[in-house]
């Protein structure tokens, strides 16, 4: 009989995953996260910014605050936003390696079709 709590683990990993690769899925939400790099900013700073509607952009941050990527505090009437942990920057780097190397590949992929079809006429 399978362990039901290994299931559940594995189950609850997998959602774990799915909700931060989902978060981490849009460009505005992206752009946002690099914004955030230099520190720690106020909504009414961010707004401006990104020329989206405050509606807009609250939703792309708080998807990325219930990812657990950003932490928000509230001072006064203002809230403030800031990266809860900076390695998340590593899985974008990461992913901007996977994407290098793919535009490498299809860079030699268009050489060789350029010489192909070159040879070809």
């Amino acid at each position: 009989m399978p362990d039901l709590d290994a299931i559940m683990t594995t189950k609850s990993v997998s959602n774990l995953r799915v909700k931060i690769l989902s978060a981490l899925s849009d460009p505005i939400r992206l752009d946002l996260l690099e914004y955030l790099s230099e520190g720690e900013k106020c909504v009414c700073q961010i707004i401006p910014e990104f020329q989206r509607s405050q509606s807009t952009i609250s939703k792309h941050l708080n998807i990325l605050y219930e990812a657990d990527i950003l932490e928000r505090r509230v001072d006064g009437k203002r809230t403030i936003y800031y990266i809860k942990d900076p390695m998340v920057f590593d899985i974008i780097r990461m992913v901007d390696s996977l994407a290098l190397r793919q535009i490498s590949q299809l860079a030699e992929a268009g050489k060789i079709l350029e010489k192909s079809l070159g040879n070809n006429q």
